[in-house]
């Protein structure tokens, strides 16, 4: 059984289940004025960290986190033919889809992982419109969403960046950027960690 304190306040619901047993709401008051929020980890490990048993169950919950956000908010509910290669295809597909657009957003917003229901309104909620003068073609969009300045400022910074990378990338052969890439990405990450390898400048 672990316990963390809360920061934020909370209220607490007290119940009797008429059963004569105790009640565990999973908040609890501590002798001031904190809150602390339990949990009960049941487990057949023989280890006796127990803070490395509650980091496993927090990793395994965030894995399938990625499942469940996969299923209700990227298609991988089910699909409607009884193909199977079909159905691989697709999931695959989709799969693919998500992995682009989870990098993408984590390069956008680099302390949090953006779900698919806050992510897409607000890097895709716009109007595009294509006009072409002096043999130029110029696409503006326009955004009605509340954060549309900062979305923008944003989108500007990445494609700066990415342009900046390409050029410095163009010394390493082509498993080598998509390395450094992904260290720019998760940048975050590798800070923890201490990278054996340098980031581009750009970085």
């Amino acid at each position: 059984m672990l316990r963390r304190r809360l920061r934020e306040k909370v209220v607490v619901e007290e119940k009797d289940s008429g059963s004569g047993q105790c009640w565990l709401s999973g908040v609890e008051p501590g002798k001031g004025k904190e809150f602390y929020e339990y949990a009960v980890l049941v487990t057949s490990l023989q280890s006796k960290d127990f803070l490395m048993i509650s980091q496993l169950y927090r990793d395994r919950a965030e894995a399938e986190n990625i499942f469940d956000e996969l299923k209700n908010q990227w298609g991988w509910t089910g699909y409607t033919t009884q193909d199977l290669k079909r159905s691989q295809l697709m999931a695959r597909i989709v799969a693919l889809v998500f992995n682009w657009w989870s990098l993408y957003s984590r390069l956008a917003l680099p302390d949090k992982h953006a779900e698919a229901t806050t992510s897409r309104p607000l890097f895709l909620h716009g109007v595009a419109r294509k006009t072409s003068h002096g043999g130029q073609t110029k696409l503006t969009i326009t955004s009605n969403h509340g954060k549309a300045e900062a979305v923008m400022r944003t989108l500007a910074n990445i494609s700066e960046l990415l342009k900046g990378f390409r050029q410095d990338a163009e010394q390493f052969v082509q498993p080598k950027r998509w390395a450094l890439l992904l260290r720019l990405i998760f940048k975050r990450f590798y800070e923890r960690m201490g990278p054996k390898v340098r980031l581009p400048a750009i970085a």
